[in-house]
């Protein structure tokens, strides 16, 4: 249902003049001291634990493909929480929510939409790289140089970052209800969408194209790189070289489903099942539990980085003493 007064904004002045209010928690006003000083240390140790991981692979001469991804996947998650974490926990020490600009709205969009879709489709390529290394071993090192890795990684960076362009261009030319408030602790596009001063489904189809695009595409990628695995670990005789090949793939495993089940919930139904409450609380989880578990998920499974980490720790107390 369209709201009552809409704004046209064919002037460009208004927008660049327009703000927004996110209200943010303010509906847990008995809670706010809580809940900021638990935003801020998750906060705090997601930071620390990418930060860890990427200057662990950093100083490592030699890094595999998985390592190089890893790398760039803590890199996505660093920037993936500052786009996010400082407007939630504003939210939080304001009690009426905190306003934002049409500009700062439409930015903060774009670059948490590019870096999810760019980490969809880093997914993609780490699923590539177990595939290769379990399907074809011999060739793993040839068919995923260091050159192919690099252009990968940008080209997944280029790709959500066009999609992520086109999607929020479509949403911010749509006009928006007098009231401007944005139940939600970030401009996320569900939330956005639910202001839109518009009838029909005209307006999801951008969100549609783009989860086209940054969830289904890679996704079916994994998928087909898991049904080679799969095909490939059925023909070992041996139980527990089937046990060892995938032990490999678990800790991708455990990030894909982690990812995909939250921005498949959010992302992938229609404006008329938007429920604020619902939203938040998965948002909460998708841009805070999430990223807070990549680094845990990978320092506990994955035996390369355990290695790097103790190589790591052990220079740092090797500097100390000298």
């Amino acid at each position: 249902m369209p709201c009552e007064g809409c704004m046209d904004r064919d002037n460009a002045s208004t927008g660049a003049t327009m703000e927004f209010l996110l209200l943010g928690f303010s509906e847990l006003l008995r809670l706010r001291v809580l809940l900021f000083l638990v935003f801020l240390i998750v906060h705090l140790v997601t930071l620390a634990g990418n930060l860890m991981i990427f200057m662990a692979v950093i100083m490592e001469p030699s890094r595999p493909p998985m390592l190089f991804f890893l790398c760039q996947l803590s890199a996505i998650e660093l920037c993936y929480t500052l786009v996010t974490a400082p407007k939630a926990l504003l939210s939080l020490a304001a009690a009426g929510g905190t306003t934002i600009s049409f500009l700062g709205c439409a930015a903060q969009m774009l670059l948490f939409v590019a870096l999810g879709g760019a980490e969809c489709f880093l997914l993609a390529a780490m699923s590539y790289d177990r595939y290769t290394a379990i399907c074809q071993p011999l060739r793993h090192a040839a068919l995923l140089s260091p050159g192919l890795c690099l252009r990968l990684a940008l080209l997944c960076g280029l790709a959500a970052a066009a999609a992520a362009l086109g999607l929020t261009l479509a949403v911010f030319r749509l006009p928006f209800c007098r009231s401007r408030r944005i139940d939600h602790f970030f401009c996320d596009v569900p939330a956005v969408l639910h202001l839109a001063c518009t009838q029909g489904y005209s307006p999801e189809l951008p969100l549609l194209a783009a989860c086209v695009l940054l969830l289904l595409l890679p996704f079916l990628l994994i998928l087909a790189s898991y049904l080679c695995i799969a095909a490939a670990l059925l023909r070992v005789p041996s139980p527990v070289g089937r046990g060892k090949a995938f032990s490999t793939c678990i800790s991708h495993l455990a990030i894909t489903l982690l990812h995909y089940g939250c921005a498949t919930f959010i992302y992938i139904r229609p404006k008329s099942s938007y429920s604020p409450a619902r939203d938040k609380l998965v948002s909460l989880v998708y841009t805070n539990i999430t990223p807070l578990m990549y680094p845990l998920i990978y320092s506990l499974r994955n035996k390369e980085m355990r290695g790097i980490l103790r190589k790591m720790l052990r220079r740092k107390k090797i500097a100390q003493v000298n």
